[in-house]
């Protein structure tokens, strides 16, 4: 079977791309490291590929906020090709600053450019987290958790920008809609906001969200810091069935190629 294509679109900051890419390769996809600039300039185009992910790092610098300018160059000069992108089914996932990204363009929660819902705010520490942080997975439609409902999984998250913020008719419509993929935890799963389970404070313990299909997903946490055992910080002790991030990204190849 075909391999699908996978577009890792990079910029001045990005600098979790190489990870990502990696992690795709671990599950079966075949990963292109794209800069914004070739796609403005049309040298690539969104319709080569089956999956676009928008890594982490520190697009422009986090300048005036985390994400913003990476969201506004989107939605400026690549508008149409991304809205075409989602509307034609095929999977997006935003990691950490592509979290950032998505929320700041409108593709998260409701999918329409330039619908913009929800925020990525400072962190209630007031500072960087760079942490391990257990996330419980919700029942959701989302393509990337298929089969992961219920389960708790141990991810790293690492940002000064990432506490998860709406308003009560925002956040109502995302709870109803089952958009809410994964939320802090204790190590039982139990969802929770304190500190440091939850390390930014974020609102209803979200720490990722997917549109209404379940083909856009983006959260905080990073799952491609967990696709090998060797990652995780207490690898020698503690066992695991798989690396936990790993399936993640199996689930958006298997998908691609049902497509």
């Amino acid at each position: 079977m075909k391999k699908p294509q996978v577009c890792i679109l990079r910029t001045d900051g990005t600098n979790c791309d190489r990870e990502t890419a990696y992690a795709f390769e671990r599950a079966g996809g075949d990963p292109h490291l794209v800069h914004v600039n070739q796609l403005r300039a049309g040298k690539k185009k969104l319709t080569e590929y089956q999956i676009l992910v928008i890594p982490g790092g520190f697009s422009y610098g986090d300048d005036v906020h985390s994400g913003k300018i990476l969201a506004v160059e989107l939605t400026s000069f690549l508008k149409e090709q991304l809205q075409e992108f989602v509307d034609a089914g095929k999977p997006v996932l935003g990691i950490c600053n592509g979290f950032q990204v998505l929320v700041r363009t409108g593709l998260l929660p409701a999918a329409k450019m330039g619908d913009i819902r929800t925020t990525l705010m400072h962190n209630d520490s007031g500072r960087f987290e760079c942490r391990w942080v257990y996330l419980r997975v919700e029942d959701t439609p989302c393509i990337f958790t298929r089969g992961l409902a219920g389960r708790v999984l141990h991810f790293q998250a690492a940002h000064g920008e990432g506490k998860f913020y709406t308003d009560a008719r925002t956040l109502a419509s995302i709870e109803a809609g089952k958009q809410v993929v994964f939320r802090y935890a204790t190590s039982d799963g139990s969802p929770t906001g304190v500190y440091p389970y939850n390390p930014n404070g974020s609102l209803a313990a979200i720490a990722g969200i997917c549109d209404p299909s379940g083909r856009v997903l983006g959260l905080m946490p990073h799952p491609e810091r967990f696709v090998d055992f060797t990652q995780h910080p207490n690898w020698r002790r503690q066992q695991f069935h798989e690396p936990h991030g790993l399936p993640i990204f199996r689930n958006a190849v298997a998908y691609a190629q049902e497509m």
